[in-house]
């Protein structure tokens, strides 16, 4: 507890690690609205190790940008340490993540995907925890059984993490089958363990931490997607969009990063307003943007459009359109983004795939072949792109001439009227040039009697001088 207490100042909250998103810029602006802590995004390590570019940009901070704590992913002790030796003069802990559910850690063996390596996770924790000069902290995903979870927890205790942040829900829960993180694993756990603990999930509102820590003993929570949507969460505002918008632009002009992660800050931001249809246009053209200019400029828009309402000059009504439907509060307020349950999701999915089906019966009723057999979807398909290519223009341009001497194409631009071939032929043996067939036998011949004379000449004059 000395570790969560001295030397980070007992933050209670917390920004998490995001990828392409909890970049310096975004960092600064959630600690100016109540975070107490950040982490960085999960860095490869060995991309970190290697690549000197992606080190730099990985390590940009600053003294308003603490405290800090650097995340590393991978499945090598060896480039972990080394990554981390790089990384820890400029953090106050280095965090291991073995959370990540993405595909993308699938593929590259890390991240939550390492949950069943116990050994290999204790070799990572104990040399990080042997040759750091910064203390190891770890984010975890929960097991499907209270016992493994806790297990894990102490494992990880006792191999040398200093402080656990334990995300409630498993590895399979994620994307719209995200579900509702199981709080009574963070508080069995909190129980278990004598280090730190933080919970992660269901954070969507101030009121949400504060249940969070009462019924889990964390000493902290740690928000993502809640963050995102609304940076004032911690609190307890619900600022208009264009607010931390305009304020965030204002700190990527001081502290550069790529336009893709700002174009994905503004779409969070502005979601609730840009699903709206009559938003259609300015959505589109935020995808295409380029330039902070053109950012700011939507973000002036928007702000001229929604302003007079937040004021009360206009009534604003709400409708039952899409972006406007199931919100608390005003779209242009920040606001979490509340996902489809799993179960309600899993029936549209159902519901869909019937449709489907039923649509592609009634295609192989309703379209045939000349021989009135059904066509399959994917002849269909094949069809309309048929349909959809441009006609083939059925005359030339200019008349098809023959060669002279045979029944081939003349070349359009022969000197002889001849077809490539008896072009070639007549060059050859009259000592012809073609310029349009670019046969140039006589030029050729030239230029070997040149050379052949001139090397003679060498000759002779090298048998007078012998």
């Amino acid at each position: 507890m000395d570790f969560w207490k001295n030397q980070l100042g007992s933050p209670s909250k917390i920004v998490a690690p995001m990828v392409d998103a909890s970049e310096l810029a975004w960092r600064l602006l959630s600690r100016r609205y109540g975070a107490e802590l950040c982490y960085t995004p999960m860095l490869h390590s060995t991309l970190f190790t290697r690549d000197p570019k992606y080190r730099k940009e990985a390590l940009a901070t600053c003294d308003e940008d603490k405290p800090l704590i650097i995340q590393f992913c991978g499945n090598d002790p060896k480039i972990i340490l080394q990554a981390a030796k790089l990384a820890e003069d400029y953090c106050s802990a280095i965090d291991i993540n073995l959370g990540c559910p993405q595909a993308i850690a699938k593929r590259g063996h890390y991240g939550a995907f390492l949950q069943d390596e116990w050994d290999l996770i204790e070799e990572i924790v104990q040399t990080l925890a042997k040759n750091l000069k910064v203390p190891v902290t770890c984010k975890i995903r929960r097991f499907e059984t209270l016992e493994k979870t806790i297990s894990y927890a102490q494992m990880l205790e006792r191999a040398g993490c200093t402080m656990l942040t334990l995300h409630g829900r498993t590895r399979e829960m994620k994307g719209p089958l995200t579900g509702l993180a199981d709080w009574t694993y963070v508080k069995a756990v909190r129980n278990a363990v004598k280090i730190p603990v933080i919970s992660n999930g269901n954070i969507q509102c101030i009121q949400d931490a504060h249940r969070c820590l009462e019924e889990t003993g964390a000493v902290g929570v740690m928000t993502a997607e809640g963050n995102l949507h609304n940076p004032a969460l911690f609190l307890g505002l619900n600022p208009p969009a264009w607010e931390p918008a305009e304020a965030y632009i204002a700190l990527v002009v001081q502290y550069p990063c790529p336009l893709s992660y700002v174009r994905g800050h503004l779409f969070k931001l502005f979601q609730h307003m840009l699903s709206a249809p009559d938003n259609n246009d300015i959505r589109m053209r935020l995808g295409e943007a380029n330039s902070i200019e053109l950012f700011q400029h939507i973000i002036k828009e928007l702000k001229d459009k929604y302003l007079p309402y937040h004021k009360g000059e206009k009534c604003w009504k709400q409708t039952t359109e899409e972006g406007s439907q199931n919100l608390v509060l005003p779209p242009w307020l920040c606001q979490s983004h509340v996902r489809m349950n799993a179960e309600d999701y899993k029936k549209k999915i159902e519901e869909k795939a019937t449709l489907d089906s039923n649509h592609e019966a009634r295609c192989k009723r309703e379209f045939q072949d000349a021989d009135g057999n059904p066509l399959s979807r994917k002849k269909m398909k094949k069809l309309r792109r048929i349909n959809r290519r441009p006609l083939k223009q059925t005359t030339c341009e200019r008349p098809l001439y023959t060669c002279t001497n045979c029944v081939n194409p003349l070349g359009s631009k022969c000197n002889y009227q001849l077809c490539r071939k008896c072009c070639k032929n007549k060059c050859f043996y009259e000592n012809l040039d073609c310029i349009g067939h670019r046969i140039l036998v006589k030029t050729r011949r030239d230029m070997a009697k040149y050379y052949t004379e001139k090397e003679d000449e060498k000759s002779e004059n090298l048998e007078e001088i012998i």
